[in-house]
């Protein structure tokens, strides 16, 4: 017998037939549980369940998932050793510091973030123009379908992670779609958002979960008539599947796919911070055996003398550290064959790109190389994402070669330029940080890119492939909540029936609104 999915306010077991396992990369031996692959039949029960939620929801004032998420959050608090646990074993991730430590933590105060801008509601831009009787808001859209990632089991859970809880604070149900590699971890969050839903007084359908469809089901759920939003994380190939078929259908679809994040070091800072700088990124590359959409893929450099003793210093790091577990088989052979690509178009091996541990699911820690004009002649293919513990430096002949490098990039989630801090770099760095800030979401100075922050300020989006849209972010909350909104206008309506938050009283002192032009708090005297 598999797992019961969640449907409409009721665990129940799924009417699919195939299943599936999770498995322990430690140890790469199959977990216990079986998990159902759900058929099309039960993902349009799921939309048409969350449909009839948003019906029940639509006009509630935040407030109201305010109080779910916080629910949620505690509840979540009370369980944190056995989901822990859980997430360990599926992904081998290490359970201090990394899952209970950090993720966890960070998993419960985004959703608290988003409970606090759903109270508050200036994350809608209420905008009133008293004289022309015209006035707007952001506003829920409908069901939101949410697939999450295989690297952060907790933190971008499909059912507990960022975007869930955008989706939820911007007052939209959702259809949480699992991840493969840690369905007991997503199933231990379901069953606390259920009860959480069922203590806030929810209505059935606001929360549900299904494990796994087939790639067509997959994309007849983003391409639902009745739903509002999808927003997905994981691989290019994938996304771009889903993301036709949703644009199909005219329904938005919000992607995070794959970035290199490129590291340029230029030659003042390399002789002003050598060792600074082996040690700083040895560690930001290796962190989590490389498996971060923000792990440095590729290092810039200017050929030289200094530049080939940081590439030597470095595959010596590289070389004695322990290779960490990656996250399952897929994510092995996936990792072997962007290395293989990476070689195939160019690059050459300084260290690694052999086995490591058959017992369990890693390789060994990989650095690649090769010149600006190789990579001017390739630049597709030398830019290929071998997601993992690997990284590929490419030496520029001049500095003209580090800018026309820079105009080759697809666009990535971040670009970070480390340099002189006397400003000897700085005629430089004027040549490369225009051109790299059009290339990505997060532009850094002086610091390796793994690490997310949830600040009101950032950035975790980038143009294409990075994500689908470089307007949006899915990291920083109030920004993330407007990916699953919709812009409402009211022209002329009386005043009695517009939202709370366009009427002439402020429901709240704590909003802000945008009136004749002016941000402010407080009524329209």
């Amino acid at each position: 017998m598999s797992a019961a999915v969640l449907i409409n306010g009721e665990w129940r077991p799924s009417a699919g037939t195939e299943t599936f396992q999770a498995m322990n990369p430690a140890t790469r031996e199959p977990l216990e549980t079986r998990f159902p692959v759900s058929p099309l039949a039960e993902v349009n029960e799921a939309v048409e369940a969350a449909a009839n939620a948003f019906t029940a929801t639509r006009g509630w004032p935040g407030e109201r998932f305010a109080a779910f998420l916080e629910k949620y959050a505690d509840l979540i608090d009370a369980r944190a050793d056995t989901i822990v646990a859980a997430a360990n074993l599926e992904t081998a991730l290490p359970v201090e510091p990394r899952l209970k430590n950090v993720e966890l933590p960070r998993t419960t105060n985004q959703l608290r973030q988003a409970a606090a801008a759903a109270r508050e509601g200036s994350w809608a831009l209420p905008t009133i123009d008293t004289k022309s009787g015209i006035r707007s808001i952001y506003g829920p859209l409908g069901p939101v379908a949410v697939f999450g990632p295989n690297n952060f089991p907790l933190a971008f859970n499909s059912i507990a992670g960022g975007d869930f809880a955008a989706a939820v604070a911007a007052g939209n149900p959702v259809v949480a779609k699992g991840h493969s590699s840690h369905p007991e971890t997503t199933r231990l969050f379901a069953e606390a958002a259920h009860e959480a839903a069922q203590a806030t007084e929810m209505p059935a359908g606001f929360v549900q979960l299904i494990y796994r469809t087939s790639h067509a089901d997959g994309a007849k759920l983003v391409s639902h008539p009745k739903l509002g939003a999808t927003g997905y994380t994981g691989s290019r190939s994938a996304g771009l599947v889903l993301k036709q078929a949703a644009d199909a259908a005219g329904k938005p679809i919000y992607l995070e796919l794959s970035s290199i994040n490129p590291v340029y070091i230029l030659p003042g800072g390399l002789e002003e911070r050598f060792d600074d700088l082996v040690g700083e990124f040895t560690t930001s590359c290796l962190m989590g055996a490389g498996q971060f959409c923000t792990n440095p893929g590729v290092v810039i450099l200017r050929a030289g003398p200094k530049s080939d003793e940081f590439v030597a210093a470095v595959g010596e790091r590289f070389s004695q550290a322990p290779a960490g577990t990656l996250l399952s088989g897929g994510v092995e052979r996936s990792f072997r064959e962007g290395i293989a690509a990476l070689k195939e178009a160019g690059a050459e091996v300084v260290t690694g790109d052999e086995p490591a541990d058959e017992n369990r699911c890693c390789y060994a820690n990989t650095l690649l190389k090769t010149t600006g004009s190789t990579f001017l002649a390739n630049p597709v293919g030398l830019q290929a994402e071998a997601f993992g513990n690997s990284s590929l430096f490419v030496l520029a002949g001049s500095d003209d070669e580090l800018v026309a490098i820079t105009e080759a990039l697809e666009g990535n989630l971040t670009g970070c330029i480390y340099s002189h801090t006397g400003g000897e770099d700085d005629a430089l760095y004027d040549r490369i940080a225009p051109v790299l800030r059009e290339k990505v979401g997060r532009l850094l100075n002086d610091k390796m890119p793994t690490g997310v922050a949830v600040s009101p300020a950032m950035n975790h989006g980038g143009p294409y492939p990075a994500t689908g849209h470089p307007g949006f972010t899915a990291v920083g909350i109030p920004a993330a909540l407007r990916r699953f909104a919709m812009l409402q206008c009211y022209d002329n309506v009386r005043l009695h029936r517009l939202p709370d938050a366009l009427k002439d009283k402020s429901p709240s002192p704590d909003l802000w609104r945008c009136v004749d032009g002016e941000c402010r708090q407080g009524d329209i005297g």
